[in-house]
C-alpha cells in the first residue's frame, strides 16, 4: 500500500519567460516595472559573444540608461559581490539585469542583497535566513544551459580569505523575471557546453535522490533528467542546434526547479569544496564526481536510481540492475562529451583531508540518500583519483 505523501511546500517566485528570440522582451519587461537604470552584471565573455552587446542595444533603442559590471570570475568572490554593488550604488542603480552563466546569475542576486541591506559585506548574509530584504528588480538572463540559477533562491559566493563556497538563500534573492532564450546559448564553446550541461544532470539527479524530496520536484527531475540525457551529445556535437539547445535549456530549467524545491547532495558538496580551494569550474567538477557518489550512494534507494536510469531509457531487469545501468550510463556520457580525468585538473593528493573535511562541513551532506562521513569522501575522492569505483 502506498504511503501518504509527507507535507511540503513548493514557492516559485520567479516568471519564466521562454522561447527562441524572447530576448526581444526585455526593455518592455524594463518598462512596465518602472525600472530606468539598470545594471548588467555579466561576465567578460558576453562582450566577446555578442550577447552583451545585443542586450544594450535593445536598451539603448528603448532610450533606458544602463551601467555594465563585468568583473564576475568563474566562480564569483565576494570582492566581486563588493565591486558590483559599488558599481550600482555609483550610477543610482534602480534594477540588475543578469546576463550569463551561473557565476553572473549568482553574483547579481548578492549584489542585490548589498543593495536591498544597504551592505558592502555579503558574509554577512550567509545562510538561509540572513536575508531580509527585497531586492531591486532582478531580471535573469541565462546564456548556458547549466546551473538553473534564473529559477533557484541560492546565490553560491565564493569567500576569498577563507576558500570555502557560502550560500545565501532565501526568497527575496529569486529573480522576478528569467528570460530564457535558447538562442542565447548557441554560442557556447563545446566544453562548456558538456561541463553545465552534465551540471545540470547532477541537480536534477541529486534533487531526485536527496532525502528531502518531495512530489513536485521528483516530477521535474525526472524530466530533466529525460531532456538533459537525450540532447548533450547533440548540443555538444552540434553547437548550432536549435532543438538540442532548447532541450538543454529546459532541462537545466526544470533541473534549476527541482533542486530548489528538494536539495543538491555529496556530489555538490565535493565540487564545492574543489571550487573553493582551487577555484576549479563548478560544473566540470560535478560532473567527474557524479558518477562516483552515485555509485556509493545507489544501496540507499536502489528503486530511485532504477527510476533514473528509466528516465534516461535504459532498458533493464531489476531495480539493481537498473541502478548500476544509471551509474554507467552517466560515465559514459561524461566521456562522450570528453570531460577530464579527476586527475587531470592538478589537485594535490595531500589536500584530500581538507577537501574531505569541508565536504562533511557542507550543509547538503545531510540530504545525501547514504550518509557520508569524512571517510567516506576520501574513499569517493581516491576512487575518483583511481577511476574505481567505491562500494
Amino acid at each position: 500500500m502506498a504511503e501518504i505523501i509527507s507535507p511540503f511546500f513548493f514557492e516559485l517566485p520567479t516568471k519564466i519567460e521562454y522561447g527562441p528570440g524572447c530576448i526581444s522582451t526585455l526593455p518592455g519587461h524594463l518598462i512596465k516595472r518602472g525600472a530606468k537604470r539598470p545594471i548588467i552584471v555579466t561576465g567578460k565573455s558576453s562582450a566577446k559573444t555578442g550577447a552583451l552587446g545585443r542586450i544594450t542595444a535593445m536598451l539603448d533603442e528603448a532610450g533606458i540608461a544602463w551601467v555594465v559590471y563585468d568583473g564576475v570570475e568563474p566562480n564569483p568572490k565576494d570582492v566581486n559581490v563588493r565591486d558590483g554593488a559599488a558599481v550600482a550604488r555609483d550610477f543610482g542603480a534602480d534594477s540588475i539585469v543578469a546576463l550569463g552563466g551561473g557565476s553572473p546569475i549568482d553574483c547579481a542576486k548578492a549584489i542585490g542583497v548589498l543593495m536591498a541591506h544597504n551592505s558592502d559585506d555579503i558574509k554577512k548574509y550567509e545562510g538561509k535566513t540572513a536575508a531580509t530584504e527585497p531586492l531591486p528588480l532582478l531580471i535573469a538572463i541565462p546564456t548556458t544551459a547549466g546551473t538553473g540559477s534564473e529559477l533557484t533562491f541560492s546565490s553560491v559566493i565564493t569567500d576569498s580569505a577563507n576558500k570555502y563556497k557560502m550560500t545565501v538563500k532565501s526568497p527575496y534573492t529569486a529573480a522576478v523575471l528569467a528570460i530564457c532564450d535558447p538562442e542565447m546559448t548557441l554560442t557556447v564553446p563545446p566544453s562548456v557546453t558538456a561541463a553545465t550541461g552534465v551540471d545540470a544532470l547532477t541537480h536534477a539527479i541529486e534533487a531526485y535522490i536527496a532525502s528531502c524530496h518531495e512530489p513536485i520536484s521528483d516530477a521535474v527531475a525526472l524530466h530533466a533528467i529525460r531532456l538533459i540525457s537525450a540532447n548533450l551529445r547533440a548540443a555538444f556535437n552540434k553547437g548550432d542546434d536549435l532543438v538540442a539547445r532548447s532541450n538543454m535549456l529546459m532541462g537545466s530549467m526544470l533541473a534549476g526547479i527541482a533542486f530548489s524545491h528538494s536539495d543538491v547532495a555529496s556530489v555538490h558538496c565535493v565540487a564545492e569544496s574543489l571550487g573553493g580551494l582551487y577555484d576549479l569550474p563548478h560544473g566540470m567538477c560535478n560532473a567527474i564526481f557524479l558518477p562516483y557518489v552515485m555509485e556509493y550512494s545507489s544501496q540507499s534507494c536502489v528503486e530511485r536510481f532504477a527510476d533514473i536510469a528509466e528516465a534516461m531509457g535504459l532498458k533493464f531487469e531489476s531495480p539493481a540492475e537498473g541502478a548500476r545501468a544509471a551509474v554507467e550510463a552517466v560515465k559514459q556520457l561524461c566521456k562522450d562529451v570528453k570531460l577530464p580525468a579527476f586527475k587531470e585538473l592538478g589537485v594535490d593528493k595531500a589536500d584530500f583531508e581538507k577537501i574531505a573535511e569541508m565536504s562533511v562541513k557542507n550543509i547538503s551532506t545531510e540530504s545525501n540518500p547514504r550518509p557520508m562521513d569524512k571517510q567516506d569522501y576520501l574513499n569517493v575522492l581516491n576512487a575518483a583519483y583511481d577511476e574505481v569505483f567505491v562500494q
